[in-house]
């Protein structure tokens, strides 16, 4: 089989060069590439694949379709809207994901920007470093709050677990949730985890279902004061209507690390001008650790696929 890895997976190059050995020993070919964006490059560097193997950047359909010998694509990230996914099934094409590998580098940074945003941590840093006090920035505990989690998969649900531990009262809206879901898991409409809530967190899917879920209207269904955070994926937000209930004080602060597009961003994007907003350029993935495990994860859904067993499905 030939094998293309078309962008880094923030390893080693020790680490990747094992994984690459154990490839090249059961006699396949492997290629490693640098981060190329370019659809012409891609399709130079893969025209000849059978697996094409990528992280978070743009597959297109234009791709997909010059790959005449692409068998399987394996994708080294848990959403998967970036790549033509219509495109690779209409020709057959197997998919799968990485899901679960940043389970806990993503909710450890929603718990940090929530406490970040409830402490004030942004303002009083800057106040520190001018010679002044924490006059009028007194914030407040996580203790007694309200969490609203959209979307309660597993991501979801270690979120949950976390706060809970800090002494969180955990709302959820999740349209199939799981069996076994904790206990401490209050299961609710949007509508009434918005209403109730005093920090929301989004944790779905971007689809046609969930693009721009958090709009002007349903912005206006929060409790007014509270804090959002997204570390999904940037469209399930309308950053326009969310910069307006910032800067209005409908809301108190927001979180985001994902934007309609990765960082690096026009400095013009109405969400690096709202008020009481910490913006982070899509780091939630991107721990050490989570590297690690994305690339075995990745790796063995290789392994897996060349044995004749498809894992990790799309």
């Amino acid at each position: 089989m030939n094998i293309v890895l078309l962008e880094s997976l923030a390893i080693s190059d020790a680490a990747l060069n094992g994984f690459a050995t154990t490839l090249k020993n059961a006699k396949h070919e492997f290629v490693a590439y640098p981060k190329d964006s370019s659809e012409a490059v891609q399709i130079e560097r893969a025209r000849d694949a059978d697996v094409i193997m990528l992280a978070n950047m743009p597959l297109s359909a234009k791709v997909i379709e010059a790959c005449n010998k692409l068998k399987y694509i394996d994708i080294a990230f848990t959403g998967y809207d970036h790549v033509a996914v219509d495109a690779a099934k209409k020709r057959n094409i197997q998919l799968s994901n990485a899901s679960g590998y940043a389970t806990e580098s993503v909710a450890e940074l929603v718990l940090a920007l929530a406490i970040d945003l409830l402490r004030n941590i942004p303002q009083v840093d800057q106040r520190c470093r001018e010679g002044k006090s924490k006059e009028g920035l007194v914030g407040f505990e996580l203790k007694g709050k309200t969490l609203g989690i959209v979307g309660a998969g597993a991501i979801g649900l270690r979120v949950a677990e976390l706060f809970h531990a800090l002494g969180s009262v955990i709302l959820a809206y999740e349209p199939y949730p799981k069996a076994k879901s904790p206990a401490y898991i209050t299961f609710a409409t949007l509508d009434e985890v918005l209403a109730q809530s005093d920090i929301v967190t989004l944790h779905c899917l971007l689809n046609d279902s969930t693009r721009h879920l958090i709009n002007e209207e349903r912005i206006g269904k929060m409790k007014r004061g509270a804090y959002l955070i997204n570390a999904s994926r940037g469209p399930v937000v309308d950053s326009a209507a969310l910069a307006d209930a910032l800067n209005s004080g409908l809301l108190a602060g927001a979180g985001i690390d994902v934007f309609e597009t990765e960082p690096p961003l026009n400095t013009a994007h109405p969400l690096l001008q709202s008020k009481n907003t910490i913006v982070t350029p899509h780091i939630a993935f991107a721990s050490k650790e989570s590297m690690e495990l994305r690339a075995k994860i990745v790796f063995n859904n290789l392994e897996e696929w060349l044995k004749g067993n498809h894992i990790n499905q799309i």
